[in-house]
């Protein structure tokens, strides 16, 4: 299923930080985890995805940096700053209670345990 513009933008970067408050992560593994761990429901291209992480970079949310990786090949690796990590509470807070909303609204069918949403979201 794919997800319409307006509802991506407001979960796409609370997707990604979930994801980096597990690991520090490179683009096309954040790439790839989004579309795993979600079934496809949360996938991004590369060219949506690296805006959003040099606009959650320049927001102080997340940091980058050049390493060498195992294959020997450079990679920007980001990780969760600790503004970022608050942030992450925030919104999770906030997603927990559109979830609540909507589910009382009958349009979850999905107990939230299975959506992630007591545990605080998808782990890697």
């Amino acid at each position: 299923m794919k997800i319409e513009r307006e509802l991506m933008r407001g979960a796409g970067p609370t997707a990604v930080l979930r994801l980096l408050s597990n690991k520090e992560m490179y683009g096309y593994e954040l790439v790839d985890s989004l579309n795993k761990q979600t079934d496809g429901v949360l996938a991004m291209g590369q060219s949506t995805l690296y805006p959003m992480l040099y606009n959650l970079e320049s927001k102080g949310l997340i940091e980058a940096e050049w390493r060498k990786a195992d294959s020997g090949r450079d990679r920007k690796y980001y990780a969760l700053t600790s503004k970022g990590k608050k942030r992450l509470e925030t919104d999770t807070e906030a997603w927990r209670a559109l979830t609540g909303a909507m589910a009382s609204l009958g349009v979850l069918q999905t107990p939230l345990c299975a959506l992630g949403v007591n545990g605080g979201g998808a782990t890697a």
